[in-house]
């Protein structure tokens, strides 16, 4: 895999969900809109596949908050590998 392949790899694989208007209401990037107008509006009034957005946001904050953990931990890890390494060379 090329340089920018894996770039693009990567970017692909760590973007964020889109966040917008479910598929139901309107036409959102990738998706098709639903031709049959009534039928969504039922759809929408009878409460089908609908989320709580409160939820979805504090999930989205304890994701970010995970990810920002995980991170610390990884720079510690390194920051006491290379102080035991250099702890270890300083004795020899």
């Amino acid at each position: 895999m090329t340089e920018d392949g894996m770039t693009r790899w990567w970017l692909n694989k760590l973007r964020k969900p889109q966040v917008g208007q479910s598929s139901l209401v309107g036409c959102t990037r990738g998706v098709s809109p639903t031709s049959n107008v009534q039928f969504v509006s039922f759809l929408a009034e009878s409460g089908f596949r609908q989320t709580n957005p409160d939820r979805y946001e504090r999930s989205l904050r304890r994701r970010k908050l995970a990810a920002y953990g995980f991170l610390g931990l990884v720079l510690l890890g390194f920051a006491w590998v290379a102080m035991e390494s250099a702890h270890a060379l300083s004795l020899f």
